[in-house]
């Protein structure tokens, strides 16, 4: 596999416009720029690559015109691109079709005399090391929640699968499992074939690529992975707008395959595959050379894969969280179920806190050793000497901790005041605390 001349979409996407490609950087502005030549190698590019054939023309046309208009007739390199890739986009509204200017990249580009030689990019190489192969964070969430994570389907071979294997073998500790794709712009399908393995049964088809006139490649799962296929416990894939390309092939599979819940927005819609090309004057083109089928047929181009748990992107982990307490609450016995029932109900106060009984300067006051007050139109509960939280609320005079799901708090009245709170936890009886003077 090309990892860096023909990588799945090695693209950070926005969703107004197509995106950059992932390994670009700032650089100096050039002091002259000749938009000729690089007009004519990206026109060149799409009419020898470009994945749908009748809709090169069309491309070249906007291209001819922008250079007679004199639109191209910039100094900045930077806007010269931005400005092709704007009038591609008109045409084609293809986010894997676009040009970046990276000279260190165009140069390693350059060196590349053949598919194969761009295996040994030393760019792509460091890039990939350094953002430890896409495996952005790996964390317990409340409940043994697992949660990864993903930035980057990052693929090197063995270094990428090393990285991958580490991650799910945290992940396989989890009663439940959160993979969370929402800035996840793309990479390479082997990174997608890889974890997909640890979900899907050895040699199930995932998804036909056809190149060019090149014969369809199929991508099927691993043969064995280690520790074995991870079965039996609940699984949630996360997706903003900003998820593209081998991220919705991941998600894609995890919908048609039935191994994940898919939890946030609709992803970004980029199914096209692309290939990297360098372009006189330190520019890369992104032009997309194919295009995925399913099993079923399908592809996610221009319309995304759709959540099974629709979120705002921001809520989303949240809502993972809850579908994933509730689940495991349903399945559990004794204080576990009580446990994570309260855990759940914690999540669903970030997402949509409880209508108030009453004000909240009704609570403030001093209650012992602990102060209850309002900062910033919010409860927060302060012990001397210990610990300070905000207090979400759950119900009327019910709130808990937002630093700790496990502890809430019920405050008590007399006569329409309150008059003190019982700190409550799942598996313990209530301490009583009254409310001073």
């Amino acid at each position: 596999m090309n990892r860096t001349k023909t990588i799945f979409a090695v693209l950070a996407l926005v969703a107004a416009s197509p995106a950059v490609p992932l390994l670009a950087r700032p650089v100096p502005q050039a002091a002259a720029l000749d938009a000729r030549p690089v007009v004519e190698a990206v026109r060149k590019a799409i009419a020898a690559n470009y994945v749908l054939p009748a809709r090169r023309p069309a491309l070249d046309a906007a291209l001819a015109k922008g250079l007679a208009d004199g639109r191209y007739a910039v100094t900045d390199p930077g806007e010269l691109a931005r400005r092709i890739t704007d009038d591609l986009f008109a045409v084609a509204h293809d986010k894997h079709l676009g040009l970046n200017f990276d000279p260190r990249q165009s140069a390693a580009l350059a060196g590349a005399s053949g598919r194969d030689d761009a295996e040994n990019n030393p760019v792509f190489d460091e890039f990939a090391r350094t953002h430890n192969h896409g495996v952005s964070e790996l964390k317990v969430l409340d409940g043994n929640v697992r949660y990864l994570r993903y930035d980057g389907f990052l693929w090197t071979g063995a270094q990428s699968e090393a990285a991958i294997d580490s991650a799910m073998a945290f992940l396989r500790g989890g009663d439940a499992i959160i993979i969370d794709l929402r800035t996840n712009g793309g990479g390479s399908p082997d990174a997608v074939r890889r974890i997909a393995s640890y979900f899907v049964p050895a040699g199930v088809k995932l998804v036909t690529f056809h190149l060019r006139s090149d014969p369809p490649t199929v991508s099927t799962t691993d043969k064995d992975v280690p520790g074995g296929r991870i079965a039996g416990v609940p699984v949630y894939v996360l997706a903003s707008g900003r998820s593209a390309s081998a991220a919705e092939e991941f998600l894609s599979h995890a919908k048609l395959q039935k191994f994940g819940t898919l939890v946030g927005e609709t992803s970004a819609g980029a199914g096209y595959r692309n290939e990297l090309i360098g372009i006189p004057q330190g520019f890369v083109l992104s032009v997309s050379i194919g295009r995925p089928e399913l099993p079923d047929g399908s592809d996610w181009e221009a319309k995304g894969v759709a959540p099974d748990i629709a979120a705002s992107a921001p809520d989303a982990l949240a809502r993972a969280q809850i579908a994933a307490l509730d689940t495991l609450a349903a399945k559990a016995q004794g204080p576990r179920r009580a446990e994570l029932g309260w855990l759940a109900d914690a999540q669903r106060a970030r997402v949509a806190p409880a209508p108030l009984a009453r004000p909240l300067a009704a609570y403030a006051g001093r209650y012992g050793p602990r102060t209850i007050s309002v900062e910033d139109g919010k409860l927060v509960y302060r012990r001397d000497g210990g610990v300070t939280t905000a207090l979400l609320p759950l119900g009327p005079d019910r709130f808990v901790m937002e630093a700790d799901s496990g502890t809430q708090i019920r405050f008590t009245l007399t006569g329409g005041a309150v008059t003190g709170f019982e700190l409550l936890n799942a598996d313990g009886p209530p301490r009583v605390q009254a409310k001073d003077g």
